[in-house]
């Protein structure tokens, strides 16, 4: 059951980033790996800061949305070299 959370949340985490950070989407495929990476990335961003969210749904869907959002920034900047 954790795991279809993990996927759920990667999916919200990564169509959230696709709408914040400049031009679309990936489709749902996409969003899920773009959100599932984030989700990893912002987890190491925020234990590597000492930063907590408290945990739960609300709290797992911001880290893994930050570190999507970090994600793309990086893709975009290394496409755009």
């Amino acid at each position: 059951m954790n795991f279809i959370w993990f996927i759920l949340i990667g999916l919200a985490a990564g169509w959230l980033a696709g709408q914040m950070v400049r031009g679309g989407g990936f489709g749902l495929l996409g969003d899920i790996i773009v959100g599932v990476i984030g989700a990893l990335l912002g987890g190491f961003l925020f234990s590597t800061f000492g930063v907590a969210t408290g945990g739960g749904l609300l709290g797992s869907l911001i880290v893994a949305t930050i570190g999507a959002v970090v994600l793309l920034f990086g893709l975009r900047l290394i496409r755009s070299a």
